[in-house]
């Protein structure tokens, strides 16, 4: 199964579990309706930007080279798009037959402009979690090599006994 698939499966699921339990929560405390939202919104936007961070670390440790990264982009763009799209078709047929309360629109809305939230809630945290991972590992990578080349340089400018050798000796320039 490819990697955007399963992604994009797992984030329809937590979409739909989000909608479906904030739907019983609006019903039960409606005056908490604005709560409840950001609370349901920030959890999928959490597990967006976790996954995406550690598919950027894991990236960036797999490839060296930054040219050699793994297309994130797509990969989360792809999974955003299959989540939107089966998210707002599964709320809305839940919403339709089952659950009247987890407050779903006409289908066209869901499929276009449900879709279209969802796939951004998915994809931009995503991507800026795949950027920040990529970044964490890049830093701690460039520090051990920043080490690496200081003692290097160490022990290049002095003798075994302490004493600094000719590299730390003026040079001077002949006319």
């Amino acid at each position: 199964m490819s990697s955007w698939l399963v992604r994009g499966l797992t984030m329809t699921a937590v979409h739909v579990l989000a909608r479906v339990l904030l739907g019983f929560a609006v019903v039960q405390a409606p005056l908490n309706s604005t709560v409840w939202r950001t609370i349901a919104i920030a959890v999928v936007v959490l597990i967006a930007l976790v996954w995406g961070g550690y598919d950027g670390i894991r990236d960036a440790r797999a490839n060296p080279d930054p040219d050699d990264y793994e297309d994130l982009t797509v990969r989360w763009l792809q999974a955003g798009v299959l989540a939107g799209v089966l998210a707002g078709l599964i709320s809305w047929i839940l919403g339709t037959v089952v659950l009247a309360g987890i407050g779903q629109a006409s289908l066209f809305v869901e499929l276009i402009a449900g879709a279209s939230f969802t796939a951004l809630l998915v994809f931009v945290p995503a991507f800026v979690g795949a950027a920040i991972g990529r970044f964490l590992v890049r830093r701690d990578q460039n520090k051990g090599a920043a080490d690496d080349d200081w003692s290097v340089h160490e022990d290049r400018s002095h003798h075994g006994d302490g004493t600094p050798s000719d590299a730390d000796a003026p040079t001077q320039r002949i006319r």
